[in-house]
C-alpha cells in the first residue's frame, strides 16, 4: 500500500477534504485500478478498509472512450471474488464539493442499485486518487484508487 494512502487512513474527514480540495482532476484511469474504502474518522480505520477490500470492494475497472478518453464507462470489482458489476459513467464535471474541475462516477442511469450514488475523483499523486461518495446529497464515504502506472 503506497505510503500516502497508509497517511490517509489515519486522518479525519476534514483533513482528507482539504487534500481533495486543493488536487486537481488530472487523467482519468484507464484499465484496473485498486480501491481502498476509507472510513475517515472511525475506529479501526485500517481493519474496516482490510475488511471492506476483502469481503465487499476491490476498485473500479475504466474503459475510456476515443478520440480524447476524456468519458467512459466503469465496473466496479465487488463481492470475495471480485465480480465486476455495478456500472457507471465516467465524465468531468464541477465537484459537489467545491465547485471546481472532478472526474464523476455517475450511476444514476446506470444502475438500479447505485442509481443514488456518484462518486468523484481526483488525482493527488501520480496513479493515486482521492474518492468522495455521494448519496444523494449526503457524503458517506471516501475512498482511495491506485492505478498501475
Amino acid at each position: 500500500m503506497n505510503e500516502t494512502l497508509q497517511r490517509w487512513l489515519t486522518l479525519s474527514r476534514e483533513e482528507l477534504d482539504e487534500i481533495y480540495k486543493k488536487a486537481r482532476p488530472g487523467n482519468i484511469p484507464q484499465g484496473d485500478t485498486q480501491g481502498t474504502a476509507i472510513l475517515a474518522g472511525g475506529p479501526f480505520p485500517r481493519l474496516f478498509a482490510r475488511i471492506a477490500r476483502i469481503l465487499a470492494w476491490q476498485g473500479k475497472v475504466f474503459d475510456l472512450f476515443k478520440p480524447n478518453f476524456d468519458s467512459g464507462v466503469l465496473v466496479n470489482k465487488v463481492s470475495p471474488a471480485g465480480i465486476n458489476l455495478i456500472a457507471a459513467k465516467v465524465y468531468r464535471d464541477p465537484s459537489w464539493m467545491d465547485g471546481k474541475d472532478t472526474i464523476v462516477i455517475d450511476y444514476s442511469k446506470t444502475s438500479l442499485f447505485a442509481r443514488q450514488i456518484r462518486d468523484e475523483i481526483r488525482e493527488v499523486e501520480p496513479g493515486l486518487y482521492l474518492g468522495k461518495v455521494w448519496w444523494g446529497n449526503r457524503r458517506i464515504l471516501d475512498f482511495a484508487l491506485e492505478t498501475n502506472t
